[in-house]
């Protein structure tokens, strides 16, 4: 069972949940209002398909609630089941979009090693993430992958976060010209990087790389699926780092993960050329049989009331800064911790071998892995991150601040007792 930020296992013993199950669980577990909203629409209205020009009253008010707390330019939503189905999606209306303007040859979609956007076959595509492409022989499709945005591992000794923007920027502006902006269509990112490391965009990032967008004419995807609806202290992520998407993706926090539910939202940029020259095609041959569900759509609402009523963008703002502050005082410096970062209620804390060196431990010792086990004897639950040896943390936007001197406590204690084991395995920590 859960309740707040708490997970109980079967013998009633409590954990305290980092995660929020898996990025997503924003309100904290246990809400009888969003049950409560469950069950009314399942008894009113459990189910309707959105197609043939169908709608139900649930997902229409939600769709103009989402509209409304969205940048000015989302003009129409488009909803799934999952963050993976709504970045399929968003690859069909670049497709569709580009075919509608008479360019079909300007399809490839370019994400950043290490990013994370879904595991079906399109979504793991445009990840980064070596673990979701071996052995599935993947990446399908016209898929690039750029340089990660992450300053500590990637950007050349002394350089500083704004020059390395401008290089990455330059690495993207290189990556298209090699492939030629006519067959280039979108990039996608999320605006901070969440399983692939909770990495952290370095200053003016965005801005770089926007100028690049432009003067290849490449729309943007944000893809909002993590840091959508509080998590990095503002409504969507990108509000945070002066992202003007064409296309937006959000699931996760829009119903705090109670049950599935995603959204593509459409600028009114795109949607125009949709509704001008969709004609010439015919109608878009897309969409779920549980797209606009109406028991999902009423789990949003309930849960977006949640989300307002109690001020959870603002206290995520508020306890996010001290999560970080406390990261920050107790491990930064600390032997095998190399970066502490984050954002808000997103953060990480990198291990390595070597910290004045930037020396990484060897992959086969799984510190992360084993770090994580230990906390979960502490009761905490956090999780070591893919293709690094970190650990994050995204706890329910409600946390208290005595909760996250938990959280922090159990870290130092699990840090601490696999420092030990290190040391009697004969491993040299710097």
């Amino acid at each position: 069972r859960g309740e707040g930020v708490h997970i109980y296992d079967n013998q009633d013993r409590a954990y305290i949940d980092a995660l929020a199950g898996l990025w997503c669980v924003n309100v904290g577990y246990g809400r009888a209002e969003i049950a409560e909203a469950i069950e009314r629409q399942a008894r009113t209205l459990p189910y309707y398909h959105a197609f043939a020009s169908m709608g139900t009253e649930a997902p229409a008010r939600l769709a103009d609630r989402v509209k409304r707390m969205a940048p000015s330019n989302m003009s129409k939503v488009f909803f799934g089941l999952s963050g993976s189905d709504a970045n399929d999606t968003q690859v069909k209306l670049v497709w569709y979009y580009n075919n509608l303007l008479g360019r079909p040859q300007k399809k490839k979609i370019i994400a950043r090693h290490r990013a994370y956007h879904g595991v079906t076959v399109v979504a793991a595509s445009l990840g980064g993430l070596p673990v979701l492409h071996n052995a599935f022989d993947l990446p399908l499709g016209p898929m690039l992958h750029t340089t990660t945005p992450h300053h500590y591992w990637n950007a050349p000794e002394g350089m500083s976060e704004a020059d390395f923007s401008r290089q990455l920027a330059q690495d993207l502006d290189d990556l298209i010209q090699k492939e030629g902006p006519d067959t280039v269509a979108a990039f996608i990112a999320e605006p901070v990087m969440g399983a692939g490391g909770v990495i952290v965009p370095p200053e003016n990032y965005f801005e770089e790389i926007q100028k690049v967008l432009k003067k290849h004419d490449v729309l943007l995807i944000a893809d909002e699926v993590i840091c959508g609806f509080g998590r990095l202290g503002k409504t969507f992520g990108s509000e945070v780092f002066g992202i003007e998407p064409d296309l937006m993706s959000v699931a996760k926090g829009i119903t705090s993960g109670y049950v599935p539910l995603s959204a593509c939202l459409v600028s009114e940029k795109v949607w125009q050329v949709l509704v001008e020259k969709s004609g010439a095609l015919g109608v878009f041959g897309h969409g779920y049989t549980y797209s606009a569900h109406p028991v999902s759509c009423a789990a949003a609402m309930a849960n977006l009331d949640i989300l307002e009523r109690e001020g959870l963008v603002e206290a995520a703002a508020k306890t996010g800064a001290y999560m970080q502050e406390r990261l920050r005082a107790v491990f930064a410096g600390q032997p095998m911790v190399g970066e502490v970062r984050g954002v808000g209620m997103i953060a990480a804390v990198e291990f390595v071998q070597d910290p004045a060196g930037k020396k990484a431990f060897d992959p086969a010792l799984k510190v992360a892995v084993r770090v994580a086990d230990k906390a979960l004897d502490h009761g905490l639950i956090t999780r070591a991150l893919p293709n690094s040896d970190a650990v994050g943390f995204s706890p329910p936007l409600m946390v208290s601040e005595a909760e996250i001197d938990q959280i922090v406590e159990s870290l130092g204690l699990a840090l601490n007792e696999v420092r030990d084991e290190l040391v009697r395995e004969k491993v040299a920590i710097a």
